[in-house]
């Protein structure tokens, strides 16, 4: 409730000002969701306003030596010429009006003041009227509300050690597991033990693992099968032991007495004739002898399985995992720095990451952006920038990122933190809309964005139990004191805006130590906090306080 003066016109003669309560509702006026918006009522008396007078109300918000004009209203008497809401002479009038205005940059740290201007006139007389003051500072604390997340890396992807996988399959006779040398010197089994030589050989190489399994067909009794599958699997190891050099790999060892997944798999990829039968006959029946005395049974069919299919289930397979050691990081960086041209994308992406200085990091994204014009260059270009608050640099960085990759979760969340960074709102949804799985923080981002936008109960939602900065704004925004207190006290790595925080909720609660303490800390931090705390309304009742104001002078 604030305290002012309507002017009222009685007649073209004179004009009487009279203290008049006017109500501004809310009473706290804010920045919500970057406007400030208020409604004003109030009352004309009875036998106050002259029947041909005019009175032309504006808002104002004023700040520094600018002032911002909302839209006016005109109340008139009930002989006026002029258009306007008419207010009676005999019974008076009611007095309302909304106000809305833009928050801007150029208005962050000023004090913000709403007044009315009065514009009266009576006939061709008009009146001079000062400026009345109806709320004395507007609330900015949702303007406290920016990104603190982190943009994401787009990494390379250069892998110091790469392993390569080589598999290679042994047949053998039925009931029998021994190997035979035409097996040994097939093509696959050329090429696996030729792998092995290689890394026997190399030093950049070396058999991290060997995996071995032991099959049988699905025919004959069950322990034969058992003992054909182990002896076969057993065999083949023995074999490939002998061939890797040392005991550095790891083995792993398997057996599959009965492979009726593989008899599947085969029957499927083949072309015997009345295979669905054969196909149907394995989902009628589970018990394996069942199975096997009804395909056998199936005399039209059973000799072309017999030899197209069972052949192929006696057997052993050879997975041989390769851990190849590519180039050392000092080795990259030399080359890098030498010769670049020489390099590969990702050799040249891992490189960039792992430079020493900034410097250098930017020069080699540079270089990657310049020889493949690859997004995941630009984006970490973009990275750098933002981190330095470069905002135009990181946001025409993102820009081409986004060209190559529109569609790309990280990119897409890191142009929407530059987005909240620079107060564009609707361009921060429509990236972070588009950002989903990304390695980044989108709830804290899209819990920034919401706040912005002044919807709360979203950005509620969106922080969760988060423990930021922002989430603890919010919470103060929605007088759920006792959270922020608590969020406030977990957040890990706690800055001078969390100690600004902290002394507007200790304002808010009548803790006057705390407000002094946190001040301090605040100020001690960034001293940028001491302007703003000058003319923050929050702070309102300690403006005549000698101990608030030795802290921010």
């Amino acid at each position: 409730m604030a305290l002012m003066a309507i002017v009222m016109m009685t007649s073209c003669s004179k004009i009487v000002d009279k203290p008049q309560e006017i109500q501004v509702t809310p009473e706290d006026v804010a920045v919500v969701g970057g406007e400030i918006n208020a409604d004003i009522t109030g009352t004309f008396p009875p036998k106050k306003f002259a029947r041909k007078g005019e009175l032309k109300v504006t808002p104002v918000l004023k700040y520094g030596d600018k002032e911002v004009l909302s839209e006016s209203e005109m109340y008139v008497g009930e002989k006026a010429k002029v258009n306007g809401k008419t207010v009676s002479y005999k019974k008076g009038g009611t007095y309302s009006q909304s106000c809305h205005f833009k928050y801007t940059p150029d208005m962050e740290g000023k004090e913000l003041k709403l007044y009315l201007r009065c514009e009266a006139k009576c006939g061709k007389k008009v009146y001079d009227i000062p400026d009345v003051l109806i709320a004395d500072g507007i609330n900015t604390t949702a303007t406290l509300a920016h990104t603190e997340e982190q943009a994401v890396v787009t990494p390379s992807k250069f892998q110091t050690i790469v392993e390569e996988l080589t598999e290679a399959d042994i047949n053998f006779i039925v009931a029998q597991a021994n190997l035979r040398d035409s097996e040994l010197s097939a093509e696959d089994m050329k090429a696996l033990l030729e792998t092995i030589k290689a890394a026997n050989k190399d030093k950049d190489r070396s058999i991290s693992q060997v995996e071995i399994s032991g099959y049988a067909s699905p025919e004959g009794g069950q322990d034969l099968n058992e003992r054909l599958a182990t002896n076969r699997q057993a065999n083949t190891e023995r074999y490939i032991r002998g061939k890797v050099n040392g005991n550095q790999a790891r083995y792993i060892s398997s057996t599959t007495a009965e492979d009726w997944e593989g008899f599947r798999a085969e029957l499927e990829q083949s072309d015997i004739r009345d295979k669905d039968l054969v196909i149907r006959v394995l989902e009628m029946y589970s018990d394996p002898e069942e199975r096997e005395a009804q395909i056998r049974a199936l005399s039209q069919v059973y000799p072309d399985i017999a030899r197209e299919i069972l052949p192929k289930l006696r057997r052993s397979r050879i997975l041989v995992t390769t851990a190849i050691i590519g180039k050392s990081d000092e080795q990259l960086l030399q080359e890098a720095q030498a010769n670049p041209e020489s390099m590969d994308l990702e050799e040249l992406l891992y490189a960039a990451s792992i430079a020493p200085t900034e410097a250098e990091q930017i020069a080699l994204y540079k270089k990657a952006a310049e020889l493949h014009n690859d997004y995941r260059a630009y984006n970490n270009l973009g990275m750098i920038a933002y981190k330095n608050n470069k905002l135009d640099e990181a946001e025409q960085y993102y820009k081409k990122a986004l060209a190559l990759a529109p569609n790309n979760p990280d990119v897409n969340y890191n142009a929407g933190l530059v987005d909240l960074a620079k107060g564009d709102v609707a361009m921060a949804e429509q990236h972070l809309g588009k950002a989903a799985g990304t390695k980044g923080d989108l709830d804290g981002a899209l819990g920034t964005l919401y706040t912005m936008k002044g919807d709360y109960n979203a950005a509620k939602k969106s922080y969760g139990t988060a423990r930021s900065n922002n989430a603890a704004l919010q919470q103060i925004i929605d007088k759920d004191y006792a959270a922020a207190r608590q969020t406030l006290e977990q957040i890990e790595e706690p800055n001078a805006k969390t100690a600004y925080i902290k002394a507007i909720l200790a304002a808010r609660t009548n803790d006057r130590e705390g407000v002094y303490s946190n001040m301090q800390t605040a100020v001690a931090g960034n001293a940028e906090y001491k302007s703003r705390a000058k003319v923050d309304v929050e702070f309102a009742k300690y403006k005549e306080d000698a101990k608030f104001q030795a802290i921010i002078k």
